[in-house]
């Protein structure tokens, strides 16, 4: 059986990792977000795990000079993320993905001004962002294997 894309985003998020020290995140994920996501209907989720994809890939095209990841790793990481985005995103009617989810977005933006700028694009900084990006494409995950299970 062929795993899910976004497993293989998860799995491709592991190993991006480098060897910082454990730090402090500052920008909790909006869990209400995912909680009304996740009784919403198989379009909402659909909807939901589309838009936490969007903004994965919106968030890595940020400057990672001062990673330690290897650039072709995280261009493969891009590639499978836009492809489940793209093959997601035809699975939902225009109506749905019209409206940009603005709390979420702005988690995201939160991620990109608290953590990256502020610590300078930082390879620990990084990190913080692989160890979050990880936990959302986990919450993207969950949304869209719930529609693959029997009732």
């Amino acid at each position: 059986i062929k795993p899910p894309i976004i497993s293989i985003c998860i799995c491709l998020a592991n190993n991006i990792t480098n060897s910082t020290e454990d730090e402090e995140n500052t920008v909790a994920f909006p869990d209400h977000l995912y909680s009304q996501a996740s009784k919403a209907s198989a379009e909402g989720k659909l909807s939901f795990a589309v838009h936490i994809l969007q903004e994965v890939s919106a968030l890595f095209e940020e400057d990672q000079s001062s990673s330690s990841w290897q650039e072709v790793t995280v261009e493969n990481f891009l590639n499978v993320v836009n492809k489940q985005t793209d093959e997601l995103h035809s699975c939902v009617s225009h109506s749905h993905m019209k409206k940009r989810n603005t709390k979420l977005h702005l988690y995201f933006k939160r991620l990109s001004n608290e953590i990256l700028a502020k610590m300078g694009h930082s390879a620990d900084a990084w990190e913080l962002i692989r160890r979050e990006v990880k936990d959302c494409l986990m919450k993207a995950d969950h949304l869209v294997s719930s529609l693959l299970l029997p009732n």
